[in-house]
């Protein structure tokens, strides 16, 4: 489309002055309220998506807000640059993964600035920096010292394609890699842990005080998932002084117990399973081992249960009744929640009672069915019944007494059980973070001092996808000394999670120029926490977890005291761009590139698109019709550009009664707009400022002229309400009309005058006998007698009365003026 100016010279200009004045750089020692935004750091895939245009457009059109509302605003960059991603494409290029990752660093860097995106990039941060892998490091060691950090043998999540462990949240709910796509599968590894279940009490509590999009926290919760119970021993038949202990939330349901069940990690399995079983209970063993938690806790059918479960042949008591039940095992109770056994009471328990009709078991009924129950299992409230001395307490009640009665009878003990997991951080690659520690035969597991930090991993490896680490094999890697007692040592050879490098990297935002410490926690408490943060909904447990884990650990551990102990006080989630129905992501290969765009509508244009097709929180589908939509949106700037470089208007000193109906768009327009943004609703922000174009327009180009004050108020206040969403374009027009001022973005934000914001016209209901037959503008300060009179000269009034007089007008001016006639 052809365009009224040079749009690749004009947004070239702008963003090498931008770039060549720092105009976006601001120092730790700045004076102004600080702000401090953030977009999620990317993954350097390659050449910046239209997802990665929508996302750094809405931040972008933020600094640029916030700045212009007179804050300090902190706006970094960075690259969460290690990953399989870049290791699995130098393992099938043949080059280095550092190659790679520069290479795409560079081509996305180039992409954001190309669209005008300001950023401050004395402060740039990749995860592969020696200095940022050293002071990971660092922290890794303070995790360690403080018992944040531990090894432990555990069954592990392994993915064949990827060649490495993966922590729980990776695994999808189809027992599929996140990530490649390939069946999990289940290993016992010696790992390294962070101990995240220290702090899930805390994690769930302060989710209440955050400014987050509800479904994220509800999705966090249920991943913490806190459930409140009692801990209690069902004695075996064969030695009652000895138990089986259980977690439950329902006591009140043991009268209904009528099996128990085992995970195949359960230490006492094997004690428990009786010669005429082991085959079975092995074969099942096997299977499990064999298949992630996620499929083993996937909920399923009674016929699927039959294959999931084998009778061990030994019994344990019922503690309420005293009765004898059958234990099984079964893959979808895991040995790592609880305690690895449950109690079943299929009355009342979905699963339990799939369980039971698979395998026969009996079921026991504890809680009066309401009228019309079809059958099953039951989970809602009522009587009890079939309960012993809990009969007729409702459900509430019954798990007090339930619960006391265990407390004193079967070893009970009343506690709170969460469905998190510590996060294993260890990783089978080459392209993460190295783990600073060593193993000595002599002095076992040894801390790298932090002199000799960082840690890093040599480039002349062979990655294959063995199943161990390719620093494994490396010798001049792998073998060294010990730090204690300088005998021969191995290093460790696993990374770690490219996860722990996104936990922090907004704390080195706020100071990147310490290289003694990882940050100066002082900068950082005046940062700290981010004001907003913005990023995709599929980060809602992993990173965003992870990052709140790190920031209260940090700071108990004494690397950032003062600090708040929650990272992000404001959370946006955008919607994705779809292709195809399918998310728009380099691996899928249905990218739109944002370059075929910069010198046609401009990043200007593209960005507006972004700000315009829909609310932001939604997800966007790109069709042909997106086409259109994106050059609208650079019409719609030819049009503003066209405006204010017309010399020829009509220009009139004197000001006449529709000036001010032009003063009072622009003020409502300031006031929409300025709520809007506020709102996220970057959408309607556009929509107003288009419409008020087309106001401007109208009025500037009547045949009497436009009043030259009035003129230069409403088109310096459009060029600053559209400065923080078409940056280029309302830069150069500044410029123009101000020469000798500075920026349209060094300018104060606009603010309305509330006097102007009131209507000087209302609409008055004129009614004849009760019935609404005119509506009519009138002033609002009518007078009662002017209101009688603009009814009474109304055609559809005098079409009633005729050649005679209304009996009665009733007048309440300016709204409602009644004629009564007959």
């Amino acid at each position: 489309m052809a365009r009224p100016f040079d749009v690749s010279e004009l947004e070239l200009k702008w963003q090498d002055r931008w770039r060549s004045d720092g105009t976006y750089e601001v120092d730790n020692d700045d004076a102004r309220e600080r702000y401090y935004a953030l977009c999620m750091y990317p993954y350097p895939s390659g050449a910046a998506h239209q997802g990665h245009m929508r996302n750094y457009t809405f931040g972008d059109l933020i600094v640029r807000y916030q700045t212009m509302r007179g804050k300090a605003v902190l706006s970094p960059f960075g690259f969460d640059s290690f990953g399989l991603p870049a290791e699995n494409a130098a393992i099938k290029a043949g080059s280095h993964p550092r190659v790679f990752t520069d290479a795409r660093m560079a081509e996305l860097r180039r992409s954001v600035e190309r669209l005008g995106a300001v950023y401050d990039w004395r402060r740039l941060v990749y995860s592969h920096d020696p200095t940022y892998i050293r002071f990971s490091q660092q922290i890794f060691l303070a995790f360690y010292r403080a018992g944040l950090a531990y090894r432990a043998e555990a069954p592990v999540n392994w993915c064949p394609g990827c060649g490495t462990v993966l922590a729980n949240e990776q695994v999808l709910a189809d027992g599929t890699c996140e990530r490649s796509g390939d069946l999990v599968e289940r290993r016992n590894l010696e790992q390294w842990f962070f101990r995240i279940t220290r702090y899930a009490e805390e994690l769930l509590h302060d989710l209440d005080g955050l400014e987050w999009p509800e479904r994220v926290k509800t999705m966090q919760r249920n991943w913490i998932g806190r459930s409140e119970g009692v801990e209690f021993d069902l004695p075996l038949a064969t030695d009652p002084s000895r138990g089986l202990r259980v977690f439950t939330t329902r006591p009140d349901t043991g009268f209904g117990i009528t099996y128990a069940v085992v995970a195949p990690e359960h230490p006492l399995l094997a004690e428990l399973t009786t010669d005429e079983q082991r085959a079975e209970v092995e074969e099942l063993v096997r299977r499990a081992s064999a298949a992630s938690e996620v499929e083993r806790t996937a909920s399923a059918a009674g016929p699927t249960l039959a294959k999931r479960g084998a009778y061990t042949g030994s019994h344990v008591l019922n503690p309420f009744t005293g009765q004898p039940v059958p234990v099984y095992v079964a893959d979808y109770v895991l040995g790592t929640y609880g305690t690895g056994a449950i109690m079943a009471v299929p009355g009342e328990d979905e699963r339990d009672f799939a369980f039971a009709e698979a395998y026969g078991l009996p079921v026991v009924a504890t809680v009066a069915r309401p009228e019309g129950f079809a059958g099953g299992a039951y989970a809602g409230d009522g009587r009890h019944i079939n309960s012993g001395f809990l009969d007729g307490l409702d459900v509430a009640a019954a798990k007090v007494a339930a619960r006391d009665y265990l407390v004193e009878r079967a070893g009970g003990v009343a506690t709170v059980n969460y469905r998190l997991r510590d996060w294993l951080v260890s990783r089978q690659r080459f392209w993460g973070c190295p783990i600073p520690m060593v193993y000595c035969d002599a002095c076992g597991v040894v801390p790298v001092p932090e002199s000799e930090l960082p840690v890093l991993a040599p480039d002349d490896v062979v990655m294959d996808r063995t199943g161990q680490s390719p620093l494994a094999t490396h010798a001049a890697f792998r073998d060294t000394t010990c730090p204690q007692c300088g005998g021969p040592a191995r290093r460790e050879a696993d990374t770690m999670d490219t996860f722990t490098d996104s936990s922090w990297y907004f704390l080195r935002f706020t100071d990147p120029f310490s290289t003694d410490r990882p940050f100066d926690p002082e900068a950082a408490a005046q940062w700290m926490p981010v004001d907003q943060y913005i990023g995709g909904i599929e980060h809602a447990i992993l990173h965003l977890l992870y990052a709140r884990f790190y920031l209260k650990a940090l700071v108990d551990i004494g690397l950032a005291p003062g600090l708040p102990r929650e990272p992000f006080s404001r959370l946006f989630t955008q919607g994705m761009i779809r292709l195809g129905g399918s998310k728009m992501s380099k691996s899928k290969g249905n990218l739109i590139a944002p370059e075929k765009y910069f010198d046609t509508v401009g990043a200007d244009g593209l960005r507006l698109f972004h700000l315009f097709v829909g609310p932001p929180a939604d997800d966007v589908d790109w069709t042909e019709q997106t086409e259109e939509l994106i050059e609208g949106c650079a019409r719609f700037l030819d049009r503003v550009y066209r405006l204010a470089v017309r010399d020829d208007l009509v220009r009139r000193d004197e000001e006449r009664p529709g000036d001010l109906a032009v003063r009072r768009a622009l003020h409502r327009t300031i006031d929409k707009v300025t709520g809007d943004i506020e709102r996220w609703s970057y959408n309607t922000a556009v929509a107003a400022l288009m419409e008020f174009l087309n106001t401007l327009s109208r009025w500037a180009h009547d045949d009497d002229g436009a009043h030259a004050a009035t003129f230069d108020e409403a088109l310096d206040g459009l060029l600053l309400l559209l400065a923080p969403m078409a940056p280029h374009l309302t830069a150069e027009l500044w410029e123009r009309r101000h020469p000798d001022v500075a920026s349209v973005h060094e300018q104060s934000w606009p603010v309305a005058d509330p006097s102007l914001l009131v209507e000087d016209t209302v609409t008055m209901v004129i009614q004849v006998n009760g019935k609404v037959r005119a509506r009519v503008e009138v002033s609002r300060d009518v007078s009662e007698e002017a209101a009688r009179e603009v009814a009474l000269a109304q055609p559809e009034v005098r079409e009633r009365l005729g050649d005679g007089e209304p009996r009665r007008v009733v007048a309440v001016p300016p709204r409602l003026v009644n004629v009564i006639v007959g």
